[in-house]
């Protein structure tokens, strides 16, 4: 049985986070939270320690749900070519951009930070950010197995950049003058193409002319 505790805390969390994602974390009181989850403040430093907290839940929370696909299927992605791990892994990348709901809330705390950067963000990404990198670093490492570890890093954050350009600007990239489908059709299309370029990308600089 869900204790009441667990019940005010699951929905402190979920007010928070419909907030942050409208108003993002310099936007949203502490009084607004309160008022949403019909909760009182005590309750809010109890479950959290604060606003601070409460936030760094939410993040915890959403970054996991957006890299965990990829966590579960790290050992399978060693054992198949490293042309298919990487199509595999920008699929599971792009597969928010068919989301909705709790995704797109994500989605949009985290653009949030792209105009308005906290230091609770910066702290939890040193704290959560390691095993994705690894899998990303993992990738490329078998196209350049030569190459030193800051240009494994580099190559690692260029490869995610590929699939989080459309998944942050996926509202703009919908609309005019781009309209790009949203679909699962196109998605799975937009992943094949992302993959092949990525791969022939890696694959020439594998090569002694690269």
């Amino acid at each position: 049985m869900t204790r009441p505790s667990e019940i005010t805390r699951e929905r402190i969390l979920k007010a928070a986070e419909r907030l942050f994602a409208e108003r993002g974390y310099d936007g949203t009181s502490i009084r607004a939270i309160v008022a949403k989850a019909r909760v009182n403040q005590a309750a809010i430093n109890y479950h959290f320690e604060g606003k601070d907290g409460l936030y760094r839940e939410v993040l915890r929370s959403a970054f996991r749900a957006l890299t965990e696909q990829q966590l579960v299927h790290a050992d399978e992605m060693r054992t198949i070519s490293r042309e298919a791990a990487v199509a595999e892994f920008i699929r599971r990348q792009l597969w928010p951009l068919t989301a909705r709901d709790e995704f797109s809330r994500h989605l949009r705390i985290f653009n949030w930070e792209t105009v308005q950067p906290t230091a609770v963000f910066r702290k939890l990404l040193s704290e959560e950010a390691a095993p994705f990198m690894g899998l990303a670093v993992d990738l490329v490492r078998r196209f350049l197995p030569d190459a030193d570890q800051r240009t494994l890093m580099v190559a690692a954050v260029w490869l995610i950049g590929q699939c989080s350009v459309f998944v942050r600007n996926r509202e703009q990239l919908a609309g005019p003058p781009i309209g790009l489908a949203l679909d699962e059709a196109a998605v799975e299309t937009l992943s094949r193409q992302i993959a092949r370029w990525v791969i022939g990308g890696l694959a020439a600089s594998s090569s002694p002319t690269g």
